[in-house]
């Protein structure tokens, strides 16, 4: 397997993971929306989620590269982490 595809899986592996979060951030969040002063619990937790998405595929490709990830590697995990932007949108509000 190349880097190439190695780094693809990984990202998505992350993707993954992180979508399976959604069901408990809802309920924490929903349970703590008074003290989080939020409006919009699913906003928010599509927040959370997006960010996470792009903050653990960024922290598990400089594990890879025992390095900062490259500008491309950040365009990479970006576009792979918007391109699920319909399933996370589904997995929250559907």
């Amino acid at each position: 397997m190349s880097e190439e595809q190695q780094l693809e899986e990984l990202i998505m592996q992350t993707l993954d993971g992180t979508l399976s979060t959604i069901p408990i951030y809802i309920q924490e969040v929903e349970q703590n929306k008074a003290e989080l002063q939020v409006n919009d619990v699913k906003e928010f937790v599509f927040g959370v989620i997006m960010g996470m998405a792009l903050g653990m595929a960024s922290t598990a490709i400089a594990a890879i590269r025992n390095g900062m990830p490259t500008e491309e590697d950040q365009v990479k995990v970006r576009d792979m982490v918007y391109s699920k932007i319909p399933q996370i949108r589904e997995r929250i509000f559907g």
